[in-house]
C-alpha cells in the first residue's frame, strides 16, 4: 500500500535535484572561465602580433611595449578592470594556455575547478617542459578527485617528487628570505610576521595551541594530552579529558590557575598572549609553569634512502608539502624513536606502521596513513581529528585499521547523527554516502601524491 510523500520527502527530492543543477552550473561557470582565458590568450597573440608588424616598419623601441599596454586598456576598460589587472591575467592565460595544455582542456570541459588550475599551474611553472607533462599528467589525475582547497599541498607534493633536485634547491632559497616583520595596524595594534621554514612554523603554532588548550581547560601538567587541532576552530578538536572537561568544548577557561570563571578569552587571544610570554619572558610565565613542558608536534616522512643520504626524493610535512632533507634528517637524529613505514612501491599507499620502540602501532599506522580528516575536501590534521570505528564497536566493528579512520569532530558528528553512511574500502578507500544516495570517495594522501618510479620492485 502506498502513501502520499511528506513534506520531507518532497524536500530531499527537491534537494537531488537543486545538487544536480550545482554540479552542472560549477561546470558551465568552469567552462566560461576557461573560455575567458582562452580569449585572454588569443589576445596575448594579437599583441605579439602587433609588435612584430612595428618591428618590421622600423618602430622605435621604446615603443615595443606600447602595444600591451594598448591591449591592457582596451580590455580594461571594457572588462571595468584596471589596465594592471588585466595585464596580469594576460600574462598568466598564455602561461596557462600555452604551457599547460592538458590543465586547459580539463578547466575548459567542466572537469575541474579555477582553484585546481591555479595550483597545477604555481607548482609546475618552475618544471622544465618534459617534467611538467609528466607533472600534469598525476596532478590532473589528482584534481578529478580532489577538492580545490587540497590542491595546493597536493600539486607541491608531486612535483617535488617529479623533480627532487629543482624542489631542494627552491627549498634552499626560499629559506635564505626568513625574516620577521612588523605592520602597523588601526587602533593600536600591530601584526608580527614571521617567514620561517614550514616545518618550524608548523611546530610554533602546534605548540601554542597545545599550550593554549591546556589554559582554556584549566590544566597546567604538560604534555599528557598532546591532541590538538591545526585550525582556529577548536569546537573540532579531539575529545580528551582535561580538567575535568572535554578538550574539544569550547568552555572558557581560567587564567594562571585554571580557574574557569575569570577568563573569557577565545582559544586565538590565549595563542597569542602565549606568543608574547614566550617571547618577552623566555617562558610562559603568565600562565603557569606546567606549560613549559608542551611541546611543538609534527608529522615528517622522510624515505629511508634519503634519510641516508643515498636518495634525493623528498621528505614531507604533513598539511604542508615538502621540506628540505637536512632538516627532516636533524630531525629524525635527534628523536628518541622512530614510525617506520612500508608503503606499497606501485600506489604509494602506506601498507603498514612498525616502530624500533613499538607502541599503540594502529594509532600510528592510521596517522601515518590519513594525515588529516577523511571526509572530501577536509584539511584538519590527523592530531586534532578522533579516530572512529567505521563500523561501530557496539554493533560489533573490529578496533583494527581497516574498520577505523580520522574524523574531524564536525564530520564525526556528521556520521553519527545524519543520515550519512561510511565505508571502507581496499587500498584505505573511504566512500561516503549522502542521504541522497550519491557517493563520494576520499582517498588516502600518499596514494594521490605517488608518483611511481621506473624500476620495479625487489621479489619478495
Amino acid at each position: 500500500m502506498g502513501h502520499a510523500a511528506t513534506a520531507e520527502d518532497r524536500g530531499w527530492s527537491g534537494l537531488d535535484a537543486l545538487v544536480t543543477q550545482m554540479v552542472q552550473a560549477r561546470r558551465q561557470v568552469a567552462a566560461a572561465q576557461a573560455r575567458e582565458s582562452r580569449l585572454l590568450a588569443d589576445a596575448v597573440d594579437l599583441m605579439l602580433a602587433r609588435q612584430e608588424d612595428l618591428r618590421a616598419t622600423g618602430g622605435r623601441r621604446s615603443a615595443a611595449d606600447l602595444p600591451l599596454r594598448e591591449l591592457a586598456a582596451e580590455l580594461g576598460a571594457a572588462m571595468r578592470l584596471s589596465d594592471r589587472s588585466v595585464q596580469r591575467r594576460l600574462g598568466d592565460a598564455a602561461t596557462l594556455v600555452t604551457g599547460f595544455p592538458e590543465t586547459f582542456a580539463a578547466w575548459q570541459s567542466g572537469e575541474i575547478d579555477a582553484g585546481h588550475v591555479t595550483a597545477i599551474v604555481d607548482a609546475g611553472l618552475p618544471l622544465s617542459s618534459a617534467r611538467r607533462a609528466r607533472f600534469e599528467e598525476l596532478a590532473l589525475a589528482a584534481a578529478r578527485a580532489e577538492a580545490a582547497g587540497r590542491m595546493p599541498d597536493i600539486a607541491r607534493v608531486i612535483a617535488a617528487r617529479v623533480d627532487p633536485d629543482g624542489a631542494a634547491e627552491r627549498i634552499r632559497e626560499r629559506q635564505s628570505e626568513r625574516r620577521v616583520r612588523v605592520i602597523d595596524l588601526d587602533d593600536g595594534m600591530a601584526r608580527l610576521l614571521a617567514d620561517l621554514p614550514a616545518t618550524l612554523a608548523h611546530a610554533i603554532h602546534d605548540r601554542l595551541t597545545r599550550m593554549a588548550i591546556t589554559v582554556r581547560d584549566g590544566d597546567n601538567h604538560g604534555d599528557a594530552h598532546a591532541a590538538a587541532p591545526d585550525g582556529t576552530d577548536v569546537s573540532d578538536a579531539p575529545t580528551v579529558v582535561t580538567g575535568g572537561r572535554p578538550a574539544g568544548e569550547n568552555d572558557p577557561a581560567g587564567d594562571t590557575g585554571g580557574d574557569p570563571a575569570g577568563d573569557t578569552r577565545g582559544i586565538d587571544q590565549v595563542r597569542a598572549d602565549i606568543l608574547t610570554d614566550l617571547l618577552l619572558g623566555g617562558a610562559p610565565v603568565a600562565h603557569g609553569d606546567g606549560l613549559a613542558a608542551i611541546t611543538g608536534h609534527v608529522q615528517v616522512t622522510i624515505p629511508a634512502c634519503t634519510l641516508a643520504g643515498a636518495g634525493t626524493e623528498p621528505a614531507l610535512l604533513a598539511g604542508h608539502g615538502p621540506i628540505d632533507t637536512d632538516t627532516a634528517r636533524s630531525l629524525a637524529g635527534t628523536m628518541p624513536g622512530w614510525d617506520r613505514l612500508f608503503t606499497d612501491p606501485h600506489t604509494g599507499l602506506v601498507l603498514t606502521v612498525d616502530r624500533y620502540r613499538p607502541s599503540e602501532a594502529i594509532t600510528r599506522y592510521l596517522r601515518a596513513r590519513d594525515e588529516r580528516c577523511r571526509f572530501p575536501g577536509c584539511r584538519r590534521q590527523a592530531r586534532g581529528c578522533d579516530l572512529d570505528h567505521t563500523i561501530d564497536a557496539a554493533l560489533g566493528g573490529a578496533t583494527c585499521t581497516h574498520n577505523l579512520c580520522h574524523l574531524c569532530r564536525r564530520h564525526h558528528t556528521l556520521k553519527h547523527n545524519t543520515a550519512w553512511q561510511i565505508r571502507q574500502l581496499q587500498g584505505g578507500i573511504i566512500e561516503w554516502r549522502s542521504p541522497l544516495g550519491r557517493t563520494y570517495r576520499d582517498h588516502p594522501p600518499a596514494t594521490v601524491t605517488f608518483v611511481p618510479t621506473t624500476v620495479d620492485p625487489p621479489p619478495f
